[in-house]
């Protein structure tokens, strides 16, 4: 993290934000592509190709550990979507609120149109009874679902996941990962992977979303994608201060992202959760707005949720009627994985901070 100079002088004003387009030199964007060879360049893809369902289903618990074979069915949906969100932003040089509300309109893709389960009149599991705590009927839908499913998606299928793998490649955090062969590829993976998964979830509950219901579900969708670029067409100035250490910016995100996970299932929880989504874009907004944000910040945040997808998964396994030994035994192995991930790529963005550092003093 960077300060003021040593004469006290704040450095000139800049017209774009560290933390939402951070831009590689050329020497970084070129270097990537012309010395590595297909398996390594490729290889971040590949590993948020598998992160993103391992984050988002098993980690939170909602998949047991002893259904780990099941990867093989989620990851094109969630790993092919979080790939396609990132190489899109990173390829028309779009930030971080970009990237969200891509997120938030996967969210709602997969909620209402693909899985279906914000629609669906079924319990989650045996007991859940929270559709119809917030049920509007007009709609056929749970307004606490919709809130928790669609920032659920947005941030630990999408947001966490793509900081840690970035985090991991700093010279390439912010290029394409992909050609257009291979995003081409990842496009027909995603649809296929949707694809049957929409047919056996159907196929095993028997419940369709009405026509008004699917088409709604889409103009939202739609609408989402093309906010998510206007949001991101100007990148506002650096504004003065500093913002907190990363530690501090990490406890704050794992005290917002534990609160919202906890909330209660009911009309006053639904809107404290909307309110923690509001007061948290507002508070990182104005963060990420000083100068010396950065990757050490994006990746506190992202630390905090995953922390509280790892106790979280505990709970989600003994409401779900699942946790037993294996399955115990399995989320243990699942929090510590994320931890180690967690604290290689620490490593990796204090290496990088050092070596800028070294660089601007040389």
């Amino acid at each position: 993290m960077t300060g003021n100079p040593p004469d006290g002088r704040r450095p000139a004003a800049r017209t774009t934000q560290i933390s939402e387009t951070p831009q590689a030199t050329q020497a970084d964007q070129a270097a990537p592509g012309a010395r590595l060879g297909t398996p390594r360049r490729v290889a971040p893809a590949l590993g948020l190709f598998l992160l993103s369902p391992l984050v988002a289903e098993y980690l939170l618990g909602n998949v047991a550990s002893s259904e780990i074979w099941g990867l093989v069915i989620l990851a094109p949906m969630y790993g092919g979507g979080a790939i396609i969100i990132r190489e899109v932003v990173r390829r028309t040089g779009r930030g971080w609120p970009t990237l969200l509300l891509l997120a938030c309109a996967y969210g709602v893709l997969e909620a209402a149109l693909i899985d279906q389960t914000l629609f669906n009149p079924a319990p989650l599991f045996e007991d859940d009874v929270s559709r119809g705590a917030t049920l509007i009927p007009a709609l056929g839908l749970s307004a606490g679902n919709a809130v928790g499913f669609t920032a659920g998606h947005a941030i630990w299928s999408i947001g966490v996941p793509i900081v840690l793998v970035e985090t991991l490649v700093p010279r390439r955090a912010t290029t394409p990962w992909l050609g257009i062969p291979g995003l081409i590829i990842t496009c027909v993976v995603f649809v296929l992977g949707s694809l049957v998964l929409f047919g056996g979830i159907r196929d095993e509950s028997g419940f369709m979303a009405s026509p008004p219901q699917r088409i709604g579900a889409a103009v939202v969708v739609v609408l989402l994608v093309a906010v998510a670029f206007l949001a991101g067409r100007r990148p506002g100035p650096v504004t003065d201060g500093l913002p907190p250490r990363p530690w501090l910016v990490g406890t704050a995100g794992f005290v917002a992202s534990a609160a919202f996970f906890l909330r209660p299932e009911d009309w006053w929880g639904t809107a404290a959760g909307v309110a923690l989504l509001a007061g948290a874009t507002v508070v990182i907004g104005r963060w990420s707005r000083r100068d010396g944000w950065g990757a050490a910040h994006r990746l506190a945040l992202a630390g905090g949720a995953l922390l509280t997808y790892g106790f979280g998964g505990f709970l989600l396994l003994m409401l779900h009627g699942t946790a037993n030994t294996a399955n115990l035994a399995g989320q243990v192995i699942l929090v510590l994985g994320a931890l180690a991930l967690f604290l290689a790529a620490c490593r990796t963005a204090a290496g990088a901070a050092g070596a800028r550092g070294t660089a601007e003093v040389g």
